[in-house]
């Protein structure tokens, strides 16, 4: 075999690595839609902790939605911000100072985050995940031992915050009553000020939740670059059948401790209040690592018609999200279509559905005449300081090792000669896209469009 062949077949795993990244957030994107329609759009913020359901079928799929997705799906992307968060560290410092870069980076996020939190939707995430990484860079930019440590003494600091007592994190009884009603007339009838007004007045009350996961955060941030810069997601240094056996071992574990937890399932026994609280910790965070690993370890096996709906959905997840926010708001606010409450479970992922099957279409068409998503472009403007990149080129030759439809060509091999593509669906390099998104070679169902500009 000789060098070239040696390094398209490196090209092409690392490729696949990276596809099967953003598989994996456009996976998690959709889960958190879900989960974020049901818990605070359908309803509002503080009806969840007493929900009620219309039907049998609205409590059975409620269940399903509890025991399979709900923290499963934020765990997962907050683990891929910090996966993000180590690509970008190793490109750029092929390129500039790492870590004014990084921190730039995230400081652009945190006013993108600011932004979306009082104008938008108080339930955002953003903010969070910026302040996290900030707290989170030193030790990403440090050795991986180090990393992991940090790692699990902030997922213990979640823990001793979860001894704390209720009180000091809930709101009473009555005052959730009180509020429920408050924010039922703001939410399904009152104009856009008034209810911005009203949404600025919960702002304190949602932020002691996020204060109460933020170690969370930074653990998971930690897990997801550690999991990077360590080599167990790098193509070449990871051993695909030890990461299928491990994201078995660990989906099974987590769903039983999902379980043991009471997660959508009646609970099975009552457990001592100390073990009851790390079942709660470990569940979503070991159930999420079987999904993550499975995933990757079998994107291969894909059939290549859902890579190609899902990748798109994920290299763009910034854009996506934001964009989630707006239509929910649309639809279930006042000054939208007031759906708030009219609209069960079922219903409810069904709107989830159609959301990202249009999100799908217009990743794929945007991403095959840009390079990035508009919010990323923004993002990325914001880090180096210039314009990045835009538009694509219509027309350029077939890069090496691809072919038309989305098939890869044998390693060493080229695609036809003289054949021009056109760019198909969301052709050209991934890049970070959820808050910290790597950067990378592309994604399956793809043809490049032209030369990649500088990624990270």
């Amino acid at each position: 075999m000789s060098a070239d062949d040696n390094s398209d077949m490196k090209t092409e795993r690392s490729s696949s690595r990276i596809e099967a990244i953003d598989v994996l957030r456009g996976f998690a994107l959709f889960g958190v839609l879900i989960v974020n329609l049901d818990t605070e759009f359908r309803v509002t913020f503080f009806e969840q902790f007493a929900p009620q359901y219309a039907t049998a079928a609205d409590r059975l799929v409620r269940t399903f939605i509890g025991f399979l997705i709900e923290f499963k799906a934020i765990t997962i992307f907050s683990m891929l911000f910090g996966v993000g968060l180590g690509i970008q560290a190793g490109t750029l410092a092929k390129r500039g100072p790492v870590r004014l870069l990084l921190a730039r980076r995230l400081l652009v996020l945190l006013c993108f985050g600011l932004i979306h939190l009082l104008l938008i939707w108080n339930g955002d995430i953003l903010t969070e995940y910026a302040i996290a990484g900030l707290v989170a860079l030193p030790f990403i930019l440090g050795p991986p031992k180090l990393m992991l440590v940090a790692c699990a003494a902030s997922l213990l600091v979640f823990l001793l915050f979860c001894f704390l007592p209720p009180a000091l994190i809930f709101p009473g009884p009555a005052w959730m009553a009180r509020h429920v009603l408050d924010a039922r007339q703001a939410y399904g009838h009152d104009g856009f000020l008034a209810l911005l007004r009203f949404r600025l007045t919960e702002v304190p009350w949602i932020g002691i939740f996020d204060v109460f996961i933020f170690p969370r955060t930074v653990g998971l941030i930690l897990l997801g670059a550690w999991a990077w810069n360590s080599g167990l997601l790098q193509a070449g240094r990871a051993d695909t059948r030890l990461l299928a056996k491990a994201g078995l071992t660990s989906l099974v574990l987590g769903l039983l401790l999902c379980w043991l937890d009471g997660a959508g399932l009646p609970a099975p026994l009552t457990l001592p209040a100390a073990l009851a609280h790390i079942v709660d910790v470990l569940a979503p965070i070991v159930s999420a690592i079987g999904y993550s690993a499975l995933t990757i370890a079998y994107f291969d096996r894909l059939p290549a018609g859902l890579a190609s709906l899902v990748a798109p959905v994920g290299r763009m997840a910034f854009t996506n999200y934001i964009t989630q926010a707006i239509v929910l708001g649309l639809l279930f606010s006042g000054y939208g279509f007031g759906l708030l409450g009219r609209v069960g479970v079922i219903a409810g992922v069904g709107i989830s559905i159609a959301i990202f099957a249009i999100q799908s279409l217009v990743s794929q068409w945007w991403l095959s005449h840009h390079y990035y998503g508009p919010l990323e472009w923004l993002w990325r403007t914001g880090m180096y300081g210039r314009r990045q990149p835009w538009a694509r080129e219509p027309s350029v030759p077939a890069p090496r090792g691809v072919v038309a439809g989305g098939r890869r060509a044998e390693p060493g091999g080229n695609a036809p000669a003289g054949r021009v593509y056109r760019p198909q669906h969301g052709a050209g390099p991934a890049v970070g896209t959820a808050p910290g998104g790597p950067a990378g070679q592309g994604w399956a169902g793809t043809v490049r469009a032209q030369p990649a500009p500088p990624s990270g």
